[in-house]
């Protein structure tokens, strides 16, 4: 199985758009937002407005909601529960961690099994993960909670279970099985605002709930929709990272084209993302089809053109949710984006890209807004490609899609335009360009990824606290 938390588009078309999120932001949301609020004049201001989206497109057939069950110490909405209104269809990837939390092991005994699953539950605070026998009975446990809140009882509503926060403690059992019974009966079908409460209720160091939400047309008729969140902000790095994402649809699809199209989508969204460089336990990323869309052929063929448009429908969809985990690093302060032309192979740009990516040097001058292009020639210099790198073959550019302008700092392996003034005026802007071209043939690799700051380190010294 491939990583999921590394986002390398892995199509040989000479092009990989990845999502690194090697990065850090600062978390400024006011903790005092409304725990359980009715509507969304109760909920405190998140930055990043602009990234929240305030009306939404909801799939058939799914009813969604956020609680808090009390088990955070702010009380913000720890629980997310989203339910079909009849059997489902599901698929998911996990983490590649040894370490895989109980959740992982729980969710994959049920989408492998042959059981009904309706639903899925997350709680967010404990992870759940390193927590042995007993940390599998508890997932179980919530599982069969659902069933008996949702109605239909254990065998008849099964549901996938997914957990994010600290790492080695045991759930808080009393709170959340409280939690589920409170949630079960408040979640609603097609309310933009209980979206953006699952949205809520799987955050952690996030500072903003990542939910989108799309109507499509189906290509022999009709329509379907998705609408899905994600969450992460630190360790996150390829082969899985702190990263939970569910995409809920009502187009009618087969078990097999489900699988196939999950997987493609998630080598051409999460599958690349790093943060910090830390691989985490409980990584998942499902998506689950309940038909109800009307007048939508059933998909049922990897070769038909139906299964072609869902499978892109859900590639660009998810592709777009890991993007807001890379603009919400814990800390960071840059959005960049760093495109490698000229490698001999799509290894070596892949390998280049991650390569400055990942480098704590070129992190933090970005972040001291400082165009010291000597660490990105380095980390070129060092990376462990398959190729020779030819110094007088490289060029690197810096530019930011705010401005017209394009600063191209180092030409043939020797510095070019030097200019400071050029260089701050471009790095004070959020989104940044690094183009680098090592003249050795023609594969490309692109990658996103941000700052190192210090709120990142401010963050997780503090994140237990």
């Amino acid at each position: 199985m491939a990583p999921l938390s590394s986002l390398f588009h892995l199509t040989r078309a000479s092009h990989l758009t990845t999502l690194a999120v090697v990065q850090a932001r600062r978390i400024t949301r006011d903790m005092s937002v409304a725990a359980n609020p009715t509507h969304t004049g109760d909920r405190t201001p998140y930055p990043r407005q602009n990234l929240i989206p305030t009306t939404g497109t909801y799939p058939s057939g799914w009813l969604a909601g956020g609680w808090s069950s009390g088990v955070k110490k702010s009380n913000a909405k720890d629980l997310t529960l989203v339910v079909s209104s009849n059997p489902v269809t599901a698929s998911a990837v996990f983490t590649l961690n040894a370490f895989a939390a109980a959740p992982v092991q729980v969710s994959k005994e049920i989408v492998r099994g042959s059981g009904v699953i309706r639903a899925l539950v997350v709680n967010s605070g404990c992870a759940n993960a390193c927590t042995g026998d007993k940390g599998l009975e508890d997932a179980r446990e919530v599982v069969n909670a659902v069933g008996r809140a949702v109605g239909g009882g254990e065998e008849e509503a099964g549901s996938l279970v997914m957990s994010t926060g600290v790492i080695g403690q045991h759930l808080n059992m009393d709170k959340i099985l409280v939690g589920i019974e409170e949630l079960a009966p408040r979640i609603e079908e097609g309310s933009h605002d209980a979206w953006l409460g699952a949205a809520e209720g799987i955050m952690t160091t996030d500072t903003f709930p990542k939910l989108r939400s799309q109507k499509y047309d189906a290509l022999a008729g009709g329509s379907y929709s998705m609408a899905g969140w994600s969450k992460g902000a630190g360790m996150i790095h390829p082969n899985m990272a702190t990263m939970l994402s569910a995409v809920f649809t009502d187009a009618p699809i087969t078990k097999a084209c489900l699988d196939a199209a999950t997987r493609y989508a998630a080598d051409r969204s999460f599958n690349a993302i790093s943060i910090d460089g830390d691989t985490s336990t409980n990584d998942t990323f499902a998506v689950l089809a309940n038909g109800a869309a009307k007048g939508v052929k059933e998909i049922d063929s990897l070769d038909s053109p139906a299964y072609l448009a869902f499978r892109k429908d859900l590639t660009e969809f998810a592709a777009e949710l890991a993007k807001l985990i890379v603009r919400d690093g814990e800390g960071a302060t840059k959005f960049v984006e760093i495109n490698i032309k000229g490698a001999t192979t799509f290894a070596d740009a892949r390998t280049l890209a991650s390569t400055i990516a990942t480098s704590p040097l070129v992190k933090t001058a970005l972040y001291g807004r400082d165009a010291n292009w000597g660490r990105i020639v380095c980390a070129v210099g060092y990376a462990p490609t398959k190729s020779p790198i030819d110094p007088s073959r490289v060029n690197l550019r810096l530019s930011s899609p705010a401005l017209k302008t394009t600063l191209h700092l180092f030409k043939d392996g020797a510095p070019h335009e030097i200019d400071e003034a050029k260089a701050a005026e471009i790095l004070e802007h959020e989104d940044l360009v690094l183009d680098v071209d090592v003249g050795l043939g023609k594969e490309e690799a692109t990658m996103y990824t941000c700052d190192f700051s210090h709120g990142y380190i401010s963050i997780n010294a503090d994140y237990r606290s």
